[in-house]
């Protein structure tokens, strides 16, 4: 989740500026359209499931080079929104490479940071196209702590963060799972808290939330259990390389707001 500090900043930002030519010619994204990727987590639930007022979905995967996201875990996620949203207009996954900052560790602040400085894709209503924004890291979150780590973060309406490196040593390790498998768990996951889960935008039809760990699923088997997003025991919740599922409770929530 985004600190309080960058909250607030958010919340109080004001619209500056409008649209104008970049020196190469294309559009500069107006200070309106960032507005509307820069909302708390889950608040575009609806948006992203039903087709109302978008049709259209753009995927804007940034990583730094050498940490790109395995072509499966890209199809394994594309297959995970078409079973879920209702973007009849398509699905669009750009993705490019950037060279790193050279930080030593993430926090969500510094990613936020990069964002502002890498994203290019904005919504917009006109054209009835949202966007989502990940970055894929070469270092580890500031979060971790002994055998805790983070392997992930939503932290916008519309982004988030994957810690690669973190996933690539993890996975490496005996006994745990695959990259592939890990790296989809947790690319999903990411993906289920933009989507409002677990009561983070989109209402719970019945109570299954983990209050003792923050929007997160109280099924140890569903895709929004909180271990899915730690390394802390996610091997048992990837059970023989296999992708955990949303769990029925879940799966109703995201209907009733708007998804398939």
């Amino acid at each position: 989740m985004v600190s309080r500090a960058l909250l607030a900043a958010l919340f109080t930002m004001v619209v500056v500026g409008c649209s104008g030519d970049d020196e190469e010619g294309g559009m500069v994204a107006s200070e309106q359209s960032k507005v509307l990727n820069r909302e708390k987590t889950g608040s575009s639930a609806y948006d992203l499931l039903s087709a109302e007022t978008y049709s259209k979905i753009v995927l804007e995967f940034i990583y730094v080079e050498g940490y790109e996201p395995a072509a499966q875990s890209v199809e394994n996620l594309k297959s995970f929104i078409e079973a879920r949203m209702h973007k009849p207009g398509g699905i669009v996954i750009e993705e490019r490479w950037i060279d790193s900052p050279g930080l030593s560790e993430y926090s969500v602040n510094d990613v936020f940071e990069l964002e502002k400085e890498e994203r290019m894709r904005y919504s917009d209503k006109e054209e009835g196209e949202i966007t989502v924004f990940a970055f894929f890291a070469d270092q580890a979150s500031d979060k971790n702590e002994g055998n805790k780590v983070t392997l992930g973060a939503a932290y916008l309406n519309t982004s988030f963060v994957i810690y690669e490196s973190t996933i690539r040593e993890v996975s490496g390790r005996a006994g745990t799972s695959g990259r592939i498998s890990m790296e989809s768990t947790v690319l999903q996951h990411e993906f289920g808290h933009l989507l409002g889960l677990v009561d983070l935008g989109t209402p719970m039809q019945e109570d299954h939330l983990d209050e003792e760990n923050g929007h997160h699923c109280d099924n140890e088997d569903c895709l929004m259990y909180y271990q899915a997003e730690s390394g802390g025991g996610i091997s048992g919740l990837i059970n023989g390389g296999s992708i955990p599922q949303l769990h029925a409770q879940c799966l109703a929530d995201l209907r009733a707001n708007g998804g398939k």
